[in-house]
């Protein structure tokens, strides 16, 4: 392959602040430094001009759904409809052109963002699709409307838990239908699917995310047919069900070819479909503290199981009631194995946007990676939005505390959790930086590595040199047109570092509201062009 030498831009590296230059060889990072040492040291090389373009380590997503991701691509995306009518408007154009007897999959609807709150019913459904089969999912995931036609496929859907006739199923009701609407899904449609959604993450940077499957949400032959996909960006995958004993942790590993046993097993819901397991009730369902899919007893059985194997385990837990539970399990778990041992597994926690100072203590000690999504606040986290509807004021502006994690020494990961947000790792740094509660902001430099560095540590890999650009290191990185770069901290009030650039500290690119984020012109892994935009 010989030596590249990328001269004249911005490259990002904390080992040499200050550099213009990268040599790759052999697809590894030789050398980083000034224009002119590099055409010194590497007289024979194939030069590249970047024309002052800023060069980056490549992202990781830490929490990915590939099928749902393409679907919602190449599909109904309904995340920006702005009334039930218009929702319904937009299936309504929808179906027009789908084959009269193929699934119609959805996906995006946010009933919290409209005038009057009111999700789609079963009804109206039916009226614009007739005997077809629909299946429309909030915008979490969690709950979705469903046609009279897929929920007779379901089969016993009406007696499951979260079963009604007319409004948005969720829970078990929810999980039945979503599998029978995977199940009408082709094996073609599926890979299609998929390799739209790696496509779409190559074209922002990334170059490796994590799939977080389970039987509830993605189902065993969509998880399977994820590892035979060819394509350059790589997938750690996730099987999200519980073991009981380290034998049944081995045989799950060697059944489904999983890379850890955490990702998607859920402990609880989400907040906008009521089914987050909270300590104190809905703020507007006073009846309602949410759904707990797995007891205390469940979830540290699968601690203890993956721990004795030296397996990766971790649960998705948003709600403080099922954040509590994880805790007490954590602290058992550190009793019976102590720190080290725990720790060594890397264990990982998704989503955690119910997590106090003292929590966050005993996840840092048990060397918990929490994988968290920042554009949840920036969708959410503002006045009269929806956190503050389920919540109430006081606690619907203490979620997504990525500063009080940070501090304690959790490590953060930061995702997508697409297709709940795009893939587009800049917009979550933005996000993290520009928190509605800035007391839970975090700098823009923390808010990279969490998209580096905290994505590689997620994947339960200790590696000092994966996510950066220094001598050694693997040279998978990304090239952006960004409009300036800048060294800031997190907010106005308080600066995390110094501005001075004689600080030398590594500048990135400005992420301030308003400002068009950087465009990314090509995707490097391993020292191969994985993906080619604008003027690359």
């Amino acid at each position: 392959m010989g030596t590249q030498l990328f001269v004249g831009g911005h490259v990002h590296s904390s080992t040499t602040p200050d550099s213009t230059a990268i040599a790759v060889t052999d697809g590894v990072v030789a050398w980083v430094g000034s224009d002119h040492v590099g055409h010194a040291l590497h007289p024979t090389a194939q030069v590249e001009d970047l024309d002052g373009a800023f060069v980056a380590p490549a992202f990781v997503d830490s929490h990915v759904h590939l099928t749902s991701t393409g679907l919602s691509l190449g599909g109904l995306d309904l995340s920006d409809a702005t009334s039930r009518e218009d929702c319904l408007a937009r299936l309504r154009r929808h179906a027009a052109d789908v084959p009269r007897g193929d699934l119609i999959w959805g996906l995006g609807w946010d009933d919290s963002a409209w005038a009057d709150h009111g999700s789609p019913t079963t009804d109206e459904v039916d009226a614009i699709v007739g005997d077809r089969p629909v299946y429309l999912a909030r915008i979490d995931e969690h709950s979705a409307v469903a046609s009279s036609a897929l929920r007779v496929i379901a089969g016993h859907a009406a007696e499951a838990a979260g079963f009604d006739p007319q409004q948005p199923l969720t829970a078990e009701a929810h999980h039945l239908v979503r599998g029978a609407a995977r199940g009408l899904l082709s094996s073609t449609q599926r890979k299609q699917a998929q390799i739209r959604a790696l496509d779409e993450a190559a074209a922002h940077g990334v170059v490796s995310v994590h799939e977080n499957g389970g039987p509830d949400i993605s189902g065993l032959n969509d998880f399977a047919s994820i590892a035979d996909l060819d394509h350059p960006v790589g997938v750690r995958r996730y099987w999200g069900q519980a073991a009981a004993t380290a034998d049944d942790a081995r045989n799950l590993i060697a059944a489904t070819g999983a890379d850890g046993l955490a990702g998607d097993l859920f402990i609880d819901g989400a907040i906008g479909s009521h089914t987050a397991w909270l300590c104190h009730p809905y703020s507007d369902d006073p009846e309602n503290t949410g759904v707990t899919y797995l007891d205390e007893d469940t979830v540290l059985a699968h601690l203890r199981a993956c721990t004795e194997a030296g397996i990766q385990a971790g649960f998705h837990l948003i709600g403080d009631g099922a954040t509590a539970c994880v805790v007490r399990a954590f602290t058992t778990l550190v009793a019976e194995f102590g720190s080290a041992a725990v720790a060594r597994c890397g264990h990982r926690i998704e989503h955690a946007e119910m997590v106090d100072a003292a929590a966050a203590q005993v996840l840092a000690g048990a060397g918990v990676t929490a994988s968290m999504q920042p554009v949840f606040d920036a969708l959410w986290g503002g006045p009269g939005q929806l956190y503050e509807q389920r919540l109430g004021l006081g606690r619907g502006t203490s979620l997504n505390n990525f500063a009080a994690l940070a501090r304690a020494g959790v490590t953060l990961a930061f995702s997508s959790d697409a297709p709940v947000t795009s893939i587009d790792p800049w917009q979550q740094i933005r996000a993290a930086v520009h928190h509605h509660n800035a007391d839970s902001a975090v700098s823009p430099r923390a808010a990279f590595a969490a998209c580096t560095r905290g994505g590689w540590r997620a994947s339960g890999v200790v590696d000092s040199a994966l996510g950066t650009l220094s001598p050694g290191a693997p040279a998978d990185f990304a090239i952006w047109r960004a409009d300036s770069l800048v060294t800031a901290g997190s907010s106005d009030r308080v600066q995390r570092w110094s501005t001075d650039p004689r600080a030398r500290v590594p500048a990135l690119p400005d992420v301030s509201p308003g400002v068009e984020l950087p465009t990314c012109l090509r995707t490097v892994r391993g020292g191969e062009v994985i993906y080619s935009g604008p003027s690359a």
